[in-house]
C-alpha cells in the first residue's frame, strides 16, 4: 500500500475492509508508518491484529508506537494481552510502560509522554539546537522546550521562537520568566481538560507533587478526552449508562443492560405519578375537565426542568460555575421560572377563552375559574420544573456525584410526580364551591 495519504486516512480506509482483507492490507503498509497507522484503528482491529500477526512484527509495531498512544492501547487490552505485549518491548520501552501504566487509569499521567526536549538553564542556545538534533526525531512536539535543574525539577518552558531569535552564546537562563503553568501527575483527565482550554497550549508538562518533569501531554491527546466527555455525558444526560464503545461496536445484549437501568428506575418514579392521580379521584370524578390538562401541565414543567438542567450542567462542565454560586443561579432560575411560567400560563388562559368563546368546547359556567387554575399551576410548576432542574446538579456535585446523572428524564419524571399535586392543590382553591 502507497502511503500518499495521511495515516488518519488510511486508518479510516482500512476500517471499512472485511477483517481478513483489512489485516492483510494493514500489513502492506510500509513499515516506517505502520505504528502511526495502527494509533488510528479502532480498539476491535487493533486488538484483532496483535493476535493475528508474528510477535516480531507486534514486537516492532508496539516499540514504535508513542508511549501515550500505547499506554492508551493497553487500558483496552484484556489482560493477557497486556501481558503478552509488554514483554515484547525492548527494556527502555518495556520500563516507559510499566511507569505509565502504574498512574491511576484516569489521571493525565496515562496520557503523558516521556520523549520531549529538556535543557538546562546554564546551556547555550548553540547548545540546544545541538541537543534538538540529537533527540528530536523522537519528541512529538518541538514547539517548547523544558527547562529544569540539577534534580530535574521544571523553571520553565520557552518556545523554540526564542530560541531562534536569541544569538547563539546566549545562556537559557537569559530567556527565562519562571511564568510557566504545569500539571501535577496526580490530576485527573478532566480537570486537565480546563488546563488546556483555559491557557490555549498545543502541550503541557507534566510534573510530580515536588515539581519534577516527568513528561507532557500534547493537545491531540486531549481532544480525544475532551471527545470521550462529552460522550459520557451526553449518553448519562439522555438517561443511559455511558457506553464503553461506541454505539456501533456495542453488542444489543449490553445496550438493552445500559439502557433498561434508567428505564425501570424511570417507570418506578412515574408510578408516583399514577399514584397522586389516584389520590385525587374524588376531584376528578367531580371536575373531569381538570384532566384534559394534565398532559400539558406535566409537561411544561418536565420541559423547563430539562432546559435548566441542560443549561446548568453546561456550565458546569466549561467552570462557567461552581458549587458557590448556586445562589446565584438560584435567583436568576427564580426569575426566569415565574418569567417562562407567566407567558405559558398566559398562552394557556387564551387558548382556554377563545375555545370558549368560538364554541369550539364549552368550559361550563366556571370557565373563568378553570383558566386561572391551568395559568396559576403553569407559573408554579414551570418555577418549580426550574428551581428542580437547576439545583439538582448542585446537589449532585456536592456529594461529589456526576451531574450528568440528573438527566433529563429524571428530572422531567420528579417534576411530573410534584407538578401534579401542584396543580389539583390549586385547583381546588380556584374551584372550591363551584365545581368541587
Amino acid at each position: 500500500m502507497e502511503m500518499t495519504l495521511n495515516p488518519a486516512d488510511v486508518a479510516e480506509k482500512l476500517s471499512e475492509l472485511s477483517a481478513e482483507e483489512r489485516l492483510l492490507a494493514f500489513l502492506k503498509v510500509p513499515k516506517e508508518y505502520k505504528a502511526e497507522v495502527f494509533a488510528h484503528l479502532d480498539t476491535d482491529f487493533q486488538e484483532e491484529t496483535i493476535r493475528g500477526i508474528g510477535s516480531s512484527e507486534v514486537a516492532d509495531l508496539l516499540n514504535a508506537m508513542p508511549p501515550d498512544d500505547r499506554t492508551q492501547l493497553f487500558e483496552d487490552f484484556p489482560d493477557e494481552l497486556i501481558k503478552y505485549s509488554i514483554n515484547l518491548l525492548n527494556p527502555s520501552e518495556r520500563s516507559v510502560a510499566l511507569k505509565l501504566l502504574g498512574y491511576k487509569p484516569d489521571s493525565i499521567a496515562r496520557l503523558m509522554t516521556p520523549h520531549y526536549i529538556q535543557v538546562k538553564k546554564e546551556w547555550t542556545v548553540r547548545h540546544c539546537f545541538q541537543h534538538i538534533k540529537k533527540v528530536g526525531k523522537k519528541v512529538e512536539t518541538m514547539n517548547f522546550l523544558y527547562v529544569v535543574d540539577d534534580r530535574n525539577r521544571l523553571i520553565d518552558d520557552i518556545t523554540i521562537g526564542a530560541l531562534l531569535l536569541a544569538e547563539e552564546d546566549q545562556i537559557v537562563a537569559d530567556l527565562v520568566d519562571k511564568h510557566f503553568v504545569a500539571i501535577t501527575t496526580t490530576t485527573s483527565k478532566e480537570e486537565a481538560v480546563h488546563y488546556f482550554e483555559k491557557y490555549d497550549r498545543g502541550a503541557m508538562p507534566i510534573v510530580t507533587e515536588s515539581g519534577v518533569l516527568v513528561g507532557i501531554v500534547t493537545i491531540d491527546d486531549i481532544l480525544d478526552q475532551i471527545e470521550l466527555q462529552n460522550t459520557e455525558d451526553i449518553q448519562k444526560f439522555g438517561g443511559v449508562d455511558s457506553l464503553d464503545v461506541p454505539y456501533t461496536q456495542t453488542g444489543w445484549a449490553e445496550m438493552i443492560r445500559k439502557r433498561a437501568t434508567w428505564l425501570i428506575i424511570l417507570f418506578i418514579s412515574e408510578m408516583f405519578t399514577a399514584s397522586a392521580m389516584s389520590y385525587f379521584d374524588a376531584e376528578i370524578e367531580k371536575a373531569v375537565v381538570l384532566a384534559l390538562f394534565v398532559p400539558l401541565i406535566i409537561s411544561s414543567g418536565g420541559n423547563s426542568g430539562s432546559q435548566a438542567a441542560t443549561l446548568i450542567i453546561r456550565a458546569m462542565a466549561l467552570q462557567e460555575i461552581t458549587l458557590k454560586d448556586w445562589w446565584y443561579v438560584m435567583k436568576k432560575e427564580i426569575i426566569s421560572g415565574l418569567c417562562l411560567g407567566a407567558i405559558l400560563g398566559t398562552i394557556g388562559f387564551i387558548r382556554i377563552y377563545t375555545w370558549q368563546h368560538l364554541g369550539l368546547y364549552s368550559y361550563g359556567v366556571h370557565w373563568l375559574y378553570i383558566g386561572f387554575s391551568v395559568a396559576v399551576s403553569l407559573i408554579f410548576i414551570v418555577l418549580w420544573g426550574t428551581l428542580s432542574g437547576s439545583m439538582i446538579p448542585f446537589i449532585l456535585k456536592k456529594f461529589r456525584l456526576d451531574p450528568a446523572t440528573s438527566s433529563a428524564p429524571f428530572v422531567a419524571t420528579l417534576v411530573d410526580v410534584t407538578g401534579l399535586i401542584i396543580y389539583f392543590t390549586i385547583a381546588g382553591f380556584f374551584l372550591a364551591g363551584k365545581l368541587l
